[in-house]
């Protein structure tokens, strides 16, 4: 097991202090943060394993995540200059839709957790496309804001009732239940089996596929068509509120008050409190996530509609338009375990600034599908332009210039979504050190490019929450005393037609990625596809043009409203 630290920086005066969790995909991490200062005064970090039963399959233990959250927190309340009762209260961030079902009396996972990017799920995917009206994948979004993909927790949570005894036994018995990692953590933390608290927050349940993104609820119709029982489920709560308290170890007695998934504990962080504000995480996958206030942004051009947070049970929710990109930094590791390309990863920037462009040559990392704006799970990684004069410099840049390519594939579906462009673009995650990728971003974008000084600014941005949470009140989210982060802006260098005519070529890669992956459909689906074009009348639970659906359009009823009774006459 890899361990990483720092080096604590040391406090002359008692002040209160939060406490934070950060459980990432590779490491789970515990930070301290002063809350006057807002500055970080210890962490610790401890790696995860991820495992690989088969191509495509992504599992880790979830004993061994809660494990690594403890000894971090062991590891940096050694390394902390202040007493342990300093620290008032703790927040929690976490990957976002891995999914983990555990037995509520034995405490024990009923099997690995399924890891956000793992698409064993496939097939499942068809057998809730055949149910839907026109076997769209975007059919559920008016209610759950998210398209019908292996990327969200209810196809993970399916996949395991269908394929594990074990699940189902504890599913008859009513001892089973689900939740992401947040929910586990705080499950373990609080009790356990002898009573622990089975809680989310809005912004990890809006991932799921089975919250209704305008009530913030369970909805029994997601539930129906996802076949997810509802019981499994964990209670909502706001993403700032005391939940409870610790039930173990050297920090009993402290309360929780926080929870985001990590990439709406970025945006907060990076302080894009603000309708219009956006920003980027580099990490082995790239998430960008703009602001859009009070307004639920339905997207018509590939985007999700989340929760960006809500501070406080009775606060109203603001929400985000995100795109998400499944390989960006897993690229620069495939390069290095698969082909041998660099020795370290660190050699990645001066190895692809050897050569002053890719040589023509573009690389599209879709080894698990894309993501966001395609949602095509058919897609596969491939190199174009290769020529006998194309060298590993050549393909490293590519490889760089793919995650920027990507990026501006989701800013330009947001453009077109919300009617204004993206005038600068914040960045924070590990890839962000990477000077050369910053300089492309802003070239292929062609806007400004801001890194803070921080290279990941998540636990930031719960340690935010956490600490303005009622009860707590040891911070105001809207503060303006803090010292301003330190941060590099990257201009634009590259002409408006060079840019052009690169993400031209980018796009031309990106369709020729597309339909390798070509799977034999389910049987349901591939029954409902024969009976809609014989001409014999649908079964039921097909889509049709009918009476009924005239009638509805010509209703006046909002579109919202309209889909919604639409959905619930096709399930009927």
């Amino acid at each position: 097991m890899c361990v990483y630290s720092e080096m604590p920086v040391s406090s002359s005066k008692s002040e209160p202090l939060i406490g934070v969790i950060n459980e990432g995909t590779d490491e789970a991490s515990f930070v301290v943060f002063s809350s006057k200062s807002g500055k970080e005064l210890a962490h610790h970090s401890v790696g995860i394993t991820t495992l690989i039963p088969r191509d495509g399959w992504l599992e880790q233990d979830p004993v061994e995540i809660l494990n690594s959250v403890r000894e971090s927190i062991a590891a940096t309340l050694e390394k902390l200059n202040h007493p342990v009762e300093d620290i008032i209260t703790i927040g929690i961030t976490n990957q976002r839709e891995t999914t983990i079902l555990w037995d509520s009396n034995t405490g024990e996972p009923l099997y690995n957790a399924i890891v956000w990017s793992d698409i064993r799920t496939a097939s499942t995917v068809d057998q809730v496309l055949a149910k839907v009206p026109d076997n769209s994948k975007n059919a559920l979004m008016p209610l759950c804001g998210l398209p019908i993909s292996p990327y969200f927790s209810a196809l993970k949570i399916r996949w395991l009732i269908d394929n594990v005894p074990a699940v189902r036994k504890a599913i008859r018995k009513k001892t089973c239940k689900f939740g992401t990692v947040d929910s586990w953590l705080i499950w373990n933390l609080t009790g356990g089996k002898d009573g622990g608290l089975h809680i989310t927050d809005v912004t990890n349940a809006s991932r799921t596929m089975l919250m209704n993104i305008s009530t913030l609820e369970w909805d029994p119709v997601l539930c129906r068509y996802l076949q997810v029982p509802i019981v499994l489920l964990p209670e909502i709560r706001s993403s700032s509120e005391i939940y409870g308290y610790v039930k173990e170890g050297p920090l009993e007695g402290i309360p929780i008050s926080g929870i985001l998934g990590n990439q709406q504990s970025s945006l907060v962080g990076e302080q894009c409190l603000k309708e219009g504000q956006a920003k980027n995480t580099y990490r082995q996958g790239c998430f960008l996530i703009y602001n859009t206030g009070y307004n639920r942004v339905h997207s018509s051009h590939g985007l999700v509609t989340t929760v960006a947070y809500k501070l406080g049970r009775n606060a109203q929710p603001v929400y985000a338009l995100e795109g998400s990109v499944a390989v960006a930094g897993s690229a620069v590791r495939w390069l290095k375990n698969n082909l041998n390309l660099v020795s370290d990863t660190s050699e990645v920037e001066k190895l692809a600034a050897e050569v002053p462009t890719t040589g023509d040559v573009y690389f599209v990392p879709a080894f698990s599908g894309l993501y966001a704006p395609y949602w095509r799970k058919d897609a596969r990684g491939i190199l174009c332009g290769l020529t006998q004069f194309t060298t590993k410099g050549h393909i490293i840049r590519a490889s760089l210039e793919a995650v920027c390519f990507q990026t501006r594939d989701i800013l330009e579906a947001m453009k077109k979504d919300c009617g204004i462009p993206l005038e600068k673009l914040k960045v924070d995650g590990m890839m962000t050190r990477n000077n050369l990728l910053m300089q492309l971003q802003a070239d292929i974008c062609g806007i400004p490019v801001e890194r803070s000084s921080s290279p990941d600014v998540t636990s930031l941005g719960v340690a935010m929450v956490a600490g303005q949470a009622e009860g707590i009140n040891v911070w105001d989210i809207q503060r303006k005393d803090l010292e301003p982060v330190p941060s590099k802006i990257f201009e634009p260098e590259s002409s408006p037609d060079d840019r052009d005519l690169r993400y031209t070529k980018w796009k031309m890669a990106v369709q020729r990625s597309l339909g390798w992956a070509t799977t034999k459909k389910s049987r349901a689906m591939t029954d409902k596809l024969r009976v809609h074009h014989s001409g014999v009348r649908p079964a039921k639970g097909t889509s049709c043009t009918s009476p009924i659906a005239s009638l509805l359009a010509q209703s006046g009823l909002p579109p919202l409203h309209l889909r919604h009774i639409q959905i619930l006459l096709y399930h009927w």
